[in-house]
């Protein structure tokens, strides 16, 4: 089992790429008014909303999906998890709407070596795609790949565009 992977995925949302942006450069600490079931809490630990090297503290609630197999079983457990993250901005791009955070502590440290997030929101004729790309290595091969993570980074992203279209 590869130590390092990949896993991406798309969201249609009615919200303006631009907009969509600004909310996780400009004011991440405002997703947890508007996704509070995933997000307790966002801080400011060093730096400036909206650059490049801001260190921020992030709150949030993980369901994990933990599969056991015995013999002729597949059982599925839900676990809501309080986390939490530590993570630094490295990259903004405007122009793209992109930005890019590396997890530096935190739960997921305890799993994974490295952990980057990337979003981007590519604009489109009505709305925009919101495109997460989760980048990591693990610590050893018995890890699974972060799907439930991804699924929750979908989620917040529709609650994200459920504020920012009842605002419009």
């Amino acid at each position: 089992m590869a130590l390092t992977g990949k896993i991406e995925t798309d969201v249609d949302i009615k919200a303006s790429a631009t907009k969509f942006h600004e909310m996780f450069t400009h004011k991440p600490h405002h997703i947890s008014n508007v996704s509070s079931s995933n997000i307790q809490g966002c801080e400011l630990h060093e730096g400036d909303w909206g650059t490049v090297g801001t260190v921020i503290y992030w709150n949030y609630v993980h369901v994990l999906l933990v599969v056991r197999e015995s013999l002729y079983i597949t059982f599925v457990g839900e676990d809501g998890k309080a986390c939490v993250a530590k993570e630094i901005v490295e990259a903004i791009d405007a122009e793209k709407n992109l930005v890019t955070f590396r997890v530096i502590e935190g739960d997921l440290m305890e799993h994974y070596k490295s952990f980057l997030l990337t979003i981007q929101a590519n604009p489109k004729d009505e709305g925009c795609t919101v495109h997460w790309t989760l980048e990591y290595e693990k610590h050893h091969g018995d890890i699974t790949d972060p799907h439930t993570l991804l699924q929750f980074c979908a989620e917040v992203s529709k609650d994200i565009d459920a504020h920012l279209t009842a605002e419009a």
